[in-house]
């Protein structure tokens, strides 16, 4: 390709995500020294560190509260699914060896989801910039796990109850 040719092509456009601040170290120091510094960051996309995973605190509440939901109903509603898909025999009945602890598992359940309410829906002022709680998509996927962890829950625990209406 000629030299005349290449300069006629456009260069690339610059993508629609704003990747924050994009200036160089030269015009980042003559920004702050002329007092612009504030209003850059202002007009800047908040900068997620790329290595950040979610914090640990609201996966492993909801990922326990999750466990503890369906032990909950594992003495109950596990036997019925398993026989459902084809998959029985007589060591079913052993899961009947779970129902004395029923409760301990509904109480764990309501602990984690507790602690999990706490640290998702707190406000989003307590989040630092850089982390991901900060971002509304992560919350966002954090809540719709809330609640579908919470709707297991509520269906394991009532289970029993309205099992009996079905015979």
């Amino acid at each position: 390709m000629s030299a005349a040719a290449s300069r006629a092509m456009p260069k690339a456009l610059d993508p629609v995500v704003g990747y924050g601040n994009k200036l160089t170290r030269v015009e980042a120091l003559t920004a702050k020294e002329f007092g612009l510094q504030s209003s850059l960051q202002e007009t800047a996309a908040p900068q997620i560190d790329k290595g950040a995973k979610a914090p640990a605190s609201e996966s492993v509440a909801l990922t326990t509260g999750g466990v503890a939901a369906l032990l909950t109903g594992a003495c109950c509603v596990a036997p019925l699914f398993l026989v459902s898909v084809g998959i029985g025999g007589a060591w079913l009945a052993n899961l009947r060896a779970l129902a004395p602890y029923r409760w301990v598992f509904i109480g764990v359940a309501l602990v984690a989801l507790a602690f999990a309410w706490k640290r998702i829906y707190r406000p989003a002022a307590e989040c630092k910039p850089g982390e991901l709680c900060a971002l509304p998509q992560a919350k966002r996927g954090y809540k719709i796990g809330f609640g579908a962890v919470a709707l297991l829950l509520l269906f394991m625990a009532a289970y029993p109850y309205f099992a009996p209406l079905f015979y």
